[in-house]
């Protein structure tokens, strides 16, 4: 997976940094280090946090729904997701209701 940067020089934030996945599982503390640069990407180009955006959604009145297969794949509870999820369905319920919506984003 090719990885930039968000400090330094414009040259070595140029840099394509192609780390096998391979090292990415067996490094320990690789995970969190490619957390804390995505962030730090993130803030530094002056975009939104998933925080900021989530809020800005349950303003707005965004109907959020969980993916049931990922609740049951991973074992999750529904007591593990924010209270404005109140529903759950798979893609296969998801998409007439997404067909008949104005905008919908399924992640």
């Amino acid at each position: 997976m090719p990885m930039k940067m968000p400090f330094g020089p414009d040259w070595f934030k140029a840099i394509n940094w192609n780390i096998p996945n391979a090292v990415q599982a067996v490094v320990p503390g690789f995970e969190t280090m490619a957390t804390a640069l995505m962030k730090q990407t993130i803030q530094s180009k002056g975009v939104a946090g998933v925080a900021d955006l989530r809020a800005a959604c349950i303003e707005g009145g965004v109907k959020l729904i969980g993916c049931q297969m990922t609740v049951d794949l991973f074992g999750f509870t529904r007591d593990d997701f924010i209270p404005e999820v109140q529903d759950y369905c798979g893609a296969a319920t998801f998409l007439p209701m997404a067909r008949d919506a104005d905008v919908s984003l399924f992640i």
